[in-house]
């Protein structure tokens, strides 16, 4: 039987199988070959520290609210399958199917597991890989939108000036557009192989949190201005801090990270009190989207797969390590949740 990969407790995965069911008629079943997790969202689920998983986002009174005792928790661990994107081949289809082909080679949302029986009918979420493309871009597919949200919500603009904090994919992602579009880029995550890979991607100068003041330094980097811009995809509240720090006057935050409760390292009664900075949460998939109705979700992902597929992204350097879908179990514990610092975004090969 197949094999998919599923949180069974908080903090623990395991290899489970499970049973696939017919074909529908409009559907299709994917034989996976490779495949990748979330390390921001799905980590916060992973660790039991999600506020989905005993309350809810109630839409029509855009406030989480306490879920009813009777109510399925926002997590089901034991069911949960873990991941986020896949690549695969299509090996069977259903007779209403005529945009794919056995043989196929197609990306998708979804868990790590050897196969997905998906819609395959007006689906725009099931893209065809052409060939020649790498599956390291295919499965960046989703951070690439909300680095793109981030870019886009901060303002950023050619000759801007702009600094990103944390460097996962959506930094390193982030990076890359803010460069390509004639910015000057400072990067800071206190990892050094992040930074390293966004230096060869093309970012201007990268600083190590640990023992630096960085908003000195962004201070420093524009003759005492600050910049213009900054993209926050870390969640830690020192990085906040030191953003508003290095900010230019009147200038924008975008706020991408999937944050936890602060309880310390952060003061608005200082730099952010004076400095007339401007914070935008950013998240790509909250409809409306600022600019609807010209931006929507839907936008996002087709520009975003654009880039991804000519290689106006380059994702190879961000996708590592790469684990054996056999040893997925522990390298999620591993490279996801207990040692971030050995990964950017890992892979899994089938």
């Amino acid at each position: 039987m197949p094999r998919q990969l599923v949180a069974i407790e908080p903090r623990v995965a395991k290899l489970l199988e499970y049973q696939d069911r017919k074909l529908l008629s409009n559907e299709v079943l994917v034989k996976v070959e490779f495949a990748a997790p979330k390390h921001g969202t799905e980590l916060t689920d992973f660790r039991g520290a999600s506020p989905f998983i005993d309350e809810k986002y109630d839409s029509e009174w855009q406030l989480f609210v306490p879920r009813e005792e009777d109510d399925d928790r926002g997590v089901k661990f034991g069911e949960w399958n873990l991941g986020n994107q896949w690549v695969g081949i299509i090996t069977e289809k259903g007779e209403a199917v005529t945009e794919y082909e056995i043989g196929d080679r197609v990306c998708s949302y979804g868990g790590i597991r050897e196969t997905h029986i998906i819609n395959a009918v007006n689906n725009f979420r099931l893209r065809k890989l052409p060939k020649g493309v790498s599956w390291k871009n295919a499965v960046c597919y989703d951070p690439a939108q909300f680095a793109l949200a981030g870019v886009r919500d901060a303002n950023v603009r050619p000759g801007d000036r702009v600094a990103i904090f944390g460097l996962g994919a959506i930094g390193q992602i982030a990076a890359q557009l803010c460069k390509q579009m004639g910015a000057f880029v400072v990067v800071i995550d206190p990892i050094e192989t992040r930074r390293a890979v966004a230096l060869r991607n093309g970012a201007d100068v990268a600083l190590s949190p640990i023992n630096t003041d960085v908003g000195m330094e962004l201070k420093k980097l524009t003759a005492k201005q600050g910049v213009d811009a900054i993209i926050e995809t870390s969640g830690q509240p020192t990085a906040l801090h030191s953003a508003l720090r290095g900010l230019a006057y009147g200038g924008t935050i975008a706020y991408v990270a999937f944050s936890k409760e602060f309880t310390c390292g952060l003061n608005f009664g200082k730099e952010a009190h004076f400095n007339n900075a401007k914070i935008i949460f950013s998240r790509a998939c909250s409809e409306p989207n600022p600019d609807y109705p010209r931006w929507d979700r839907k936008r996002i992902e087709e520009t975003c797969w654009e880039m991804l597929i000519t290689g106006h992204l380059n994702c190879e350097e961000l996708v590592y390590p790469i684990v054996d879908f056999d040893s997925s179990a522990e390298g999620y514990m591993q490279y996801v949740d207990r040692e971030p610092d050995l990964s950017i975004k890992m892979g899994v090969r089938f």
